[in-house]
C-alpha cells in the first residue's frame, strides 16, 4: 500500500483505517473479521460531497440547480469508478473467494464504494484538510478536462440529447461470449443508423450504459 500512499502524497498515522477501507463484506464474512468498508464508505461519501460542493461554489458562477447537477455528476458511481481506476485501487481490494471468481475487485459498484471508503479513512486518520487536498488532487483534473463527461445514467443522458434533435436511437448486442456464469456482452448504439458508441460488460444493461457513455463522449465533446 506504500505505492498508493506515495501517489496520494500522504503519510498515514493509523494503518488500520486503510486496511479496513479495502475489506469487502464477502472477505470479512469468509475470514470472520469484525468490520468491512461500509462505515468508512458512509463517512467518505459525506466528506466527498462537502469538498465538491465547496469547490463548485468557489470556482463556478452557476445557479444552485446547476451546481447540484454538476456535483451529482462528479460523485456518481461512474465518476467514483473512474477515480478508483485511475488510482489502481483494485490492486488493494480484498474480496471473498466467490466474489473474486466473479470479478468482484473490478466491479463498478465495489470500485466506487472503495474510493469513498478510502476518503473516509484519510479523513479519520489525517483530518479534513488532508482529505480535501487529496480529493481535489484526484477529481479536479477530471473536472477541468472537457473530454471527460460523467452521468449517473448515461442512457438517459443520451436519450435526452437525441430527443432534442429528434433522432432515432437503437441499442444492439453484437457479441455475446463466455460461460453462462461469467458472460460478456458487447453492445453498439446507433443514432440514425450510424454507430456512435460501443461498450462491453458482464450484463446487457451495463454494456448499453458503456455504449451510451462512449457515444456521449463523441457527441458532447465534438
Amino acid at each position: 500500500m506504500e505505492k498508493l500512499f506515495k501517489k496520494l502524497n500522504i503519510v498515514p498515522k493509523e494503518l488500520k483505517y486503510y486496511t479496513t477501507a479495502f475489506l469487502h463484506s464477502s472477505y470479512v464474512n469468509e475470514n470472520h473479521l469484525k468490520s468491512d468498508y461500509e462505515r468508512l464508505e458512509f463517512l467518505g461519501d459525506a466528506v466527498l460531497e462537502l469538498v465538491m460542493s465547496d469547490y463548485l461554489y468557489k470556482n463556478l458562477n452557476v445557479k444552485e440547480g446547476d451546481m447540484t447537477k454538476l456535483r451529482a455528476s462528479y460523485v456518481c458511481e461512474n465518476a467514483l469508478y473512474e477515480y478508483s481506476m485511475g488510482l489502481e485501487l483494485s490492486e488493494f481490494i480484498k474480496v471473498g473467494h466467490g466474489e473474486e471468481i466473479d470479478g468482484g475487485r473490478y466491479k463498478k459498484v465495489i470500485m466506487a464504494d472503495i474510493f469513498e471508503a478510502l476518503m473516509g479513512a484519510i479523513y479519520l486518520d489525517l483530518g479534513f484538510d488532508v482529505a480535501k487536498r487529496v480529493i481535489l488532487d484526484v477529481t479536479v483534473p477530471y473536472i477541468e478536462d472537457p473530454k471527460i463527461v460523467f452521468f449517473s445514467d448515461y442512457k438517459s443522458a443520451l436519450q435526452e440529447f437525441v430527443q432534442t434533435e429528434q433522432r432515432s436511437l437503437v441499442y444492439e448486442v453484437v457479441l455475446e461470449s463466455g460461460p453462462a456464469h461469467n458472460k460478456s456482452f458487447t453492445v453498439e448504439v446507433k443514432i440514425d443508423d450510424i454507430v456512435y458508441g460501443c461498450g462491453t460488460a458482464g450484463s446487457k444493461k451495463e454494456a448499453e450504459q458503456e455504449a451510451a457513455h462512449d457515444a456521449l463522449l463523441k457527441l458532447v465533446v465534438k
